[in-house]
């Protein structure tokens, strides 16, 4: 679905797909506030709280995904492809977040540096900046086809949302309200 449409067609069981530092969680609470939805942040089930973003083992990590995803009704952003299948299985809609290379780099550097209790943000809230993450945002500049497909693909209607103007737009049209957390 290229248009935008209601916010009740994309169902209970919301996907926010997307590059890293692309809004994902940010939107999810939006979301979750407006339809009253427990809003699930998988970096919150892959790592660890009070640490520097250290993980769990794949196993845990799956096994706490598994859980979750059997809720009736769920917000859940992030995006994780060694689950995203078992969450497709489950899900009633999907939005796919993108953002330009530099508003992403900039958005890593604000919320380390400067936000120390955000939306999807580790409980404890220890962070710093990581040579790994600046790395990893670089590597996947380009990888918002795969989350594009994997929305297209899946049957449940979807959105996709490319730019900082497009969200603002989704935000306006469906009466979502960015909460500082």
């Amino acid at each position: 679905m290229k248009d935008l449409f209601s916010i009740e067609d994309l169902g209970r069981r919301i996907m926010v797909l997307g590059l890293t530092n692309s809004g994902k969680s940010t939107l999810a609470v939006a979301l979750g506030e407006k339809l009253g939805i427990p809003v699930i942040h998988l970096d919150q089930l892959r790592h660890r709280p009070n640490t520097d973003w250290e993980p769990r083992s794949d196993a845990e990590f799956a096994e706490l995904h598994k859980a979750v995803i059997q809720g009736e009704e769920w917000v859940i952003d992030g995006s994780y492809s060694m689950v995203i299948h078992e969450r497709l299985d489950r899900a009633s809609g999907i939005i796919v977040l993108s953002d330009s290379l530099a508003i992403r780099y900039r958005r890593y550097f604000v919320r380390t540096l400067l936000q120390k209790h955000r939306a999807g943000g580790l409980e404890g809230g220890r962070d710093s900046i990581k040579w790994e993450m600046i790395q990893w945002l670089w590597k996947t500049r380009h990888s918002i086809g795969k989350y594009q497909k994997v929305a297209a693909e899946s049957g449940l209607p979807y959105l996709f949302i490319q730019d900082q103007t497009k969200l603002q737009a989704l935000y306006a049209a469906w009466s979502l309200t960015r909460t500082p957390v």
